[in-house]
């Protein structure tokens, strides 16, 4: 019987092998293919083979990168370097604040709306869930007119700005849901050691709510850093840029051709994220696992 029973299976199992199989080559040649162009010293995607990695890799692109702008690269008379420097130290600072003032905001919106009830509570959370239905570019002509009038043009901050108010709904909701399941007697008991609402929420309910904090520092990380379209419309001159307009523009237009070297580019983009996930895994998985929401 047993024999029967394994051998009824095995197709099943070599079908489910051959899906794993084709699933990790869609997932994993793209990087792979990244890392090779990445470490050839040709700019051109034709010098690449299709079978990664490179018979003689090469760092020449990554000195490049890392080389400023009116500088020729070491061991070259033709070839200037670039701003990406800058352009990562942008992109970083604008990821930090926009972690900072976002965690901060959706941490105490969403605390207001879990413990606290006030006139209109249920229509503005239903309203925030339907702000975030919209795509985010419906509101572009609003924000850039907005940053006009309040001198945010071509600056960091008024950036900063539009990710967080942009994020300020939905973050707000998934907070408040995380706050629903943590008990109130923790608060309460707070409250009797004579602790102010302040104190019990900042040093009590939000430790409590570390997973959710966690996944919600990771988010408001990593966004900056994949989103092009707000930076385009927002900075102007070249030393404010994100990465994700200057390695655009490495690649954009017809003279550009520097595919391996926006290969390597993107290659660093990587290194915070792993880091920062490597770092906060566990408490990603706590706070996938235990998000929950009550009226």
């Amino acid at each position: 019987m047993k024999q029967d029973r394994t051998n009824s299976r095995s197709p099943v199992t070599v079908f489910l092998t051959i899906i794993l199989v084709i699933q990790l080559i869609v997932v994993l040649y793209p990087i792979a293919f990244t890392i090779s162009a990445a470490f050839t010293k040709s700019n051109s995607l034709a010098s690449t083979s299709i079978v990664p990695f490179p018979r003689y890799p090469s760092l020449f692109q990554f000195r490049r990168l890392l080389t400023p702008a009116n500088q020729f690269v070491k061991g070259t008379t033709d070839v200037l370097g670039t701003n990406y420097v800058h352009w990562y130290l942008n992109t970083l600072q604008i990821a930090c604040m926009n972690t900072v003032l976002t965690v901060l905001l959706c941490s105490t919106v969403g605390y207001i709306f879990s413990r606290f009830t006030f006139p209109f509570r249920k229509t503005v959370m239903a309203s925030m869930i339907i702000l975030q239905m919209f795509p985010s570019f419906i509101g572009m002509i609003a924000t850039y007119v907005i940053l006009w009038k309040i001198n945010g043009l071509n600056t960091l901050w008024g950036l900063v700005l539009v990710y967080a108010a942009g994020s300020l709904p939905f973050n707000s909701w998934l907070m408040k849901g995380y706050f629903d399941t943590v008990p109130k007697e923790l608060a309460e008991a707070a409250y009797i050691d004579g602790a102010s609402p302040f104190t019990a929420f900042a040093r009590v309910v939000l430790p409590a709510a570390k997973p959710q904090l966690v996944f919600l520092t990771l988010t408001s990380f990593t966004g900056p850093w994949m989103d092009f379209i707000f930076p385009r419309l927002v900075l102007r001159s070249d030393d404010k840029k994100t990465l994700a307009v200057g390695l655009y523009e490495m690649i954009s237009g017809r003279a550009a051709d520097n595919f391996t070297m926006f290969a390597a580019g993107a290659l660093l983009v990587a290194v915070p994220f792993t880091v920062l996930f490597m770092l906060g895994q566990k408490a990603l998985i706590q706070s996938l696992a235990g998000t929950g929401g009550k009226e």
